[in-house]
C-alpha cells in the first residue's frame, strides 16, 4: 500500500464567496495526496475570460449554465477534491449531480468573517452594488438554507488556519462510510 488516499466519490466544497473553498480544498488534497480542481478556474480557462468578464458580457444566467456544464464534466472524471463557486449549489440539477457523484461539504463561515475576507476584492461581480456588505448579508441569508442541504457541514471560525480547517474537514469525511481508503490517521507522534 502506497499510503495514497483513494476516494470513491469526489469531495465537493460549497459555500459563500470568501469561505476559503479553494485554499481549504488545496490543503485537503495536499494532506491526502489527491487531485484538486477549482470549478471557477476551469470555467475561466474554458472561456478564456475571468468570471467578472463573463458576468459583464453574458450575464449571470449564461455563467450559471456554463458553470453547471463544467461541474458535470469534472464530476464525471476521477474522484478528487473540487471547490465550486458560491452559487453553484443553488441549482437543483447541480445539487443532484453532486449528490450522485460526490459528497458535499459546506464551509459555513459567519458573515463578519466573510465580509473581512471579501470587502477589498474587486473580482466579485455580485458585490458590485451600492452597499456590498448588505448584499453579502442578503445573499448569505438566502443561500444558507440551500447550503444546509449539503451532506456535511464544517464551521469555520475566525482565527482558524487553513490547515486546521482542512484537518477538520478530513476528520468529518473519515466518518462517511465507504468514501475513502488509505486516509492518513491523525496521530500524536510520528504517524
Amino acid at each position: 500500500m502506497t499510503g495514497r488516499t483513494v476516494l470513491h466519490k469526489s469531495v465537493v466544497l460549497i459555500g459563500m464567496m470568501g469561505a476559503g473553498k479553494t485554499a481549504v480544498g488545496r490543503e485537503i488534497a495536499r494532506q491526502l495526496d489527491l487531485s484538486f480542481t477549482d470549478s471557477d478556474v476551469e470555467i475561466e480557462a474554458a472561456a478564456n475570460q475571468t468570471i467578472a468578464e463573463i458576468f459583464a458580457r453574458d450575464g449571470e444566467a449564461f455563467f450559471r449554465q456554463k458553470e453547471a456544464q463544467v461541474i458535470a464534466r469534472l464530476l464525471d472524471g476521477p474522484p478528487g477534491v473540487l471547490s465550486v463557486g458560491g452559487g453553484a449549489f443553488l441549482a437543483a440539477e447541480t445539487r443532484a449531480l453532486i449528490a450522485q457523484s460526490g459528497v458535499s461539504v459546506w464551509l459555513n463561515v459567519p458573515l463578519a468573517l466573510l465580509w473581512a475576507r471579501v470587502r477589498r476584492k474587486t473580482t466579485r461581480p455580485l458585490l458590485r452594488t451600492a452597499d456590498p456588505r448588505a448584499t453579502l448579508e442578503r445573499m448569505l441569508a438566502e443561500r444558507a438554507p440551500v447550503y444546509a442541504l449539503a451532506d456535511l457541514c464544517v464551521e469555520v471560525r475566525p482565527g482558524d488556519a487553513v490547515e486546521a480547517t482542512a484537518e477538520r474537514v478530513i476528520s468529518v469525511l473519515a466518518g462517511v462510510p465507504g468514501l475513502m481508503e488509505g486516509a492518513p490517521r491523525q496521530a500524536d507522534g510520528d504517524g
